[in-house]
């Protein structure tokens, strides 16, 4: 029987990562300006993929560790693992993919990423990984439309031309254009229900004294009602 020990970690194409996202990631969609890209591999096969890159808001979170220098930080964009891989794969491939970080791109001080809790998880497999949580807010972002498309409200209004929008708007017999978040709700758009989770991993642990954020205690999910995994909202004691 294959374990988690079993599993190969390198570096592939962003193309491939690409690949793998489109098939085993629950949005289905990419990030194309991932900067690092690390393959799973299982029998040399290739099962799953993390891509790293700038974050979209990256001079705002720059300031959660003090004196993060512009490069000093890279966001985890996208995990996407298939079924076919075993049990405790995440956490291992995480672990293998930091310390490769670390070695190869010293100047790397932390890594962010974050949390669906609105439509995938709380972040099961960053606890696990070392991960801490440093933010649980309510989602303001993320919209559902009428025919089921979930899109966020970044590409709603600053990338409201894309192929997906072009679906909704046809899909609801409207024209496409530019509109405001209002104007989409009082078009049938609505808020999805749950919460975004921010963690944090250092790389070099002098970053951790120089965190300005609050470490939050994991009961702080239960807590606030935000648990959620794969996809179904969950209590968490």
């Amino acid at each position: 029987m294959v374990a988690a020990k079993d599993i190969r970690v390198a570096p592939i194409t962003a193309e491939a990562a690409r690949h793998m996202v489109r098939c085993h990631h629950y949005s289905g969609k990419v990030v194309n300006n991932s900067q690092l890209n690390f393959g799973v591999f299982l029998n040399d096969r290739l099962e799953g993929a993390m891509q790293f890159g700038p974050s979209m808001d990256k001079s705002k979170l720059q300031g959660l560790v003090e004196n993060t220098p512009w490069n000093g930080f890279l966001e985890l964009n996208r995990m996407a693992f298939s079924e076919r891989l075993p049990r405790n794969s995440e956490s291992r491939a995480l672990g293998v993919a930091m310390r490769m970080i670390r070695k190869s791109y010293p100047h790397i001080q932390w890594i962010i990423s974050f949390s669906d809790a609105a439509q995938c998880g709380d972040g099961t497999i960053y606890r696990a990984s070392g991960f801490v949580l440093t933010g649980i807010s309510k989602n303001r972002s993320l919209f559902e439309f009428p025919n089921g498309a979930r899109v966020a409200q970044m590409t709603m209004n600053a990338n409201w031309n894309t192929p997906a929008m072009h679906e909704i708007c046809k899909d609801m017999g409207i024209e496409l254009k530019y509109r405001t978040a209002k104007e989409w709700m009082e078009l049938g758009a609505k808020k999805l229900p749950g919460y975004q989770l921010r963690y944090l991993y250092f790389l070099d642990p002098t970053a951790r004294q120089r965190l300005k954020a609050e470490i939050l205690p994991f009961s702080k999910i239960a807590e606030m009602d935000a648990g959620m995994y794969r996809g179904q909202k969950v209590s968490r004691g």
